[in-house]
């Protein structure tokens, strides 16, 4: 069987911080600044981002969720756990793909890079006299014994909210491939993310987010071979919701 990639399809815009995002790192303790849990950050510039992994990992969950697509399933240990759509044949298969490991294996057509923050909220951020660490803000929060009542503090570290991070997506159409319901499927994914959470204690009030989107561009064989810039995609019309 004979694959024909058509055209690469370019969703990229922004994601503004509503309310303060804590994505990625683990515990580290006192010594870089008090933080219990800590952001992930680029080593080289030392600034905060969105893994792409991120990103795409609640979108795809949040569309299984709301299809009845997540299946009871077992971890590496043994634990009980929920296991995401391997059936190779709905739309979020085709979006998101299914391990080589599974009998109907697929590719993602979608890819999510790493969302860095704009060069604006970078200066915006790195001139701050109020963050508490480089580019971010440190969220003390307390656990209280339910028997004893005593009141245990604990440190998250969290990008403000105000900041933006740049969104770049990249969809692969395939020949016979039906485009506006694969673009959907991911306008489908961002909006529910928008309503839910992004990275970490979501229900404490951390991670709401807004996206919003440029218009659509593509490449197709002529542009790659001709090496001409993206052309405008027609006919396809983005949410308002992500406008």
């Amino acid at each position: 069987m004979t694959v024909r990639l058509v055209k690469k399809v370019f969703l990229e815009g922004n994601i503004e911080v509503k309310t303060g995002i804590s994505v990625g790192g683990g515990s580290v303790g006192l010594e870089i600044g008090g933080a219990d849990k800590v952001v992930v950050r680029n080593p080289l510039t030392n600034e905060p981002y969105v893994p792409g992994s991120s990103l795409k990992g609640k979108m795809r969950s949040l569309l299984e969720k709301l299809y009845g697509k997540v299946t009871p399933g077992k971890d590496d240990k043994g634990n009980p756990t929920a296991m995401p759509c391997k059936c190779g044949d709905c739309l979020i298969c085709e979006v998101f793909g299914v391990s080589a490991a599974e009998d109907k294996g697929m590719a993602s057509r979608l890819i999510v890079r790493d969302c860095k923050l704009t060069d604006d909220s970078s200066k915006k951020l790195e001139k701050s006299k109020s963050t508490d660490m480089p580019f971010t803000e440190v969220k003390t929060e307390v656990v209280i014994d339910r028997i004893t009542s005593a009141a245990t503090p604990r440190n998250f570290e969290r990008v403000p909210a105000g900041a933006e991070f740049v969104l770049n997506m990249v969809c692969n159409i395939y020949e016979g491939d039906k485009e506006d319901e694969l673009l959907g499927k991911v306008f489908e994914g961002l909006r529910l993310v928008q309503d839910d959470y992004l990275g970490g204690c979501g229900s404490r009030g951390y991670g709401q987010v807004k996206f919003t989107l440029k218009p659509l561009t593509c490449k197709n064989q002529e542009c790659y071979e001709n090496d001409k810039p993206a052309l405008p995609l027609e006919g396809i019309q983005i949410p308002k919701e992500l406008l």
